[in-house]
């Protein structure tokens, strides 16, 4: 080989040693690029749970924030959020659409048991993350059969431990009246509740309705339970539902020792619905700060939520836990697209959800974010608070692990 043959090759060689690390160094899924990141969401921003769409404007707020300040890792954020009106049918239209012509990157904090369970199949078979899915139920936590769903919030069955724990440190001798709602969600609960109470379920629980999303009301199943002679009730709804729990639970005189799901403890959109007076001393966990407590008056993390708020979603209600929790959930998801760098490929979003280890700073003392590759719930840690007619006053130790 002469000199001009052998200096073309070694620049063909170097040329292609070039290309090669350009290509290791940036990596893109569709929805991805070197400007931005397409980021679908499914949400009820209509019907019966609609007090849920806050979560979802949160997150979008957030993301504004996230842009304004460079974006992340100089890219921006391009939000796709839609309605499915709390509806399965609509969602699975709703991810096919993101997935096959927004081309997102993935489905973040889809909203609802029903709607994920219906688009779980899809997603996973797309290989599209589902990702930091907006429910508690035990199905997001199966890596090994759906690689590309994972949760966030505290399983509902573990929730529904904690209660019955609570329950049979308080009140051993219960008569218990449960109301759930008649899917995934409502039944995870169930299945916590009656595994904490071990053998003494079958004694312990005299009455167990459900109700329907669709239902007008829930007056008829509050009567039944009234009239089973229940003491303490398990109360498994989603905020509509729930406000009107309380209430009617106090039109009837019915006093029972009240829990009430997680999910539907906004001071806002369900207590002061219900009637304040009506929700003093119902039981219920947190894992998040709730703005309405006095406890985080001077805390650097309230501080910087309600900075946040006032600036980028003003429309917001300060008084609304949803919108910690789309705070909160945003912040994760964030981190994880940090963790990416520029291999922003599907599997490597899913590979640094599955190793995150941090703190929120709207976090309780004691609750962290950890996941690892066979570990798809991130928050699994949560301490009893109790409505005081204002606000939710934490008692106890933190529950979890």
């Amino acid at each position: 080989m002469n000199r001009k043959h052998f200096t073309f090759a070694m620049a063909a060689i170097a040329l292609a040693a070039l290309g090669s690390s350009a290509w290791a160094q940036k990596q893109y899924s569709p929805g991805a690029s070197d400007k931005e990141i397409k980021i679908g969401q499914i949400g009820p921003y209509s019907g019966p749970a609609s007090a849920y769409g806050t979560i979802g404007k949160t997150i979008g707020a957030y993301f504004d924030k996230v842009n304004a300040e460079g974006g992340i890792n100089g890219r921006k954020i391009a939000y796709f959020p839609l309605d499915d009106g709390y509806n399965p049918a609509k969602a699975v239209e709703m991810a096919r659409k993101l997935v096959e012509e927004d081309e997102v990157l993935l489905i973040f904090n889809p909203l609802g048991t029903p709607s994920n369970s219906a688009i779980q199949k899809y997603m996973n078979s797309k290989k599209v993350p589902q990702l930091f899915v907006a429910t508690g139920a035990t199905k997001w936590g199966d890596p090994k059969n759906f690689p590309w769903t994972m949760g966030w919030q505290p399983p509902y069955a573990a929730e529904g431990k904690i209660y019955a724990q609570h329950l049979l440190e308080t009140n051993p001798n219960a008569k218990i009246g449960i109301l759930y709602q008649n899917d995934d969600f409502g039944k995870d609960y169930l299945k916590g509740i009656e595994e904490g109470l071990g053998d003494k379920a079958k004694t312990m629980i005299v009455s167990k309705v459900t109700y329907e999303v669709t239902d007008p009301t829930v007056d008829s199943q509050m009567l039944t339970l009234k009239a089973s002679g229940a003491d303490a009730f398990f109360n498994i709804t989603t905020p509509k539902f729930a406000a009107q729990a309380i209430k009617k639970a106090a039109e009837i005189g019915w006093k029972p020792q009240h829990y009430l799901t997680n999910v539907s403890i906004s001071v806002s959109s369900v207590m002061k619905p219900a009637g304040p007076e009506n929700g003093i001393g119902i039981v219920t966990a947190q894992y998040g700060k709730d703005p309405t407590d006095p406890t985080w008056a001077n805390d650097p993390g309230l501080k910087d939520w309600t900075e946040f708020m006032k600036k980028y979603y003003p429309a917001g209600n300060l008084a609304d836990a949803n919108s910690v929790y789309g705070y909160g959930v945003a912040q994760t998801l964030v981190q994880v697209l940090k963790q990416c760098g520029d291999n922003l490929t599907r599997e490597n979003v899913m590979k640094q959800a599955a190793s995150l280890d941090m703190t929120l700073p709207m976090s309780l003392p004691g609750v962290n974010i950890k996941t690892s590759a066979d570990d798809f719930f991130p928050i699994e840690r949560e301490k009893l608070a109790r409505f005081d007619g204002k606000t939710w006053v934490l008692f106890g130790k933190v529950y979890g692990r």
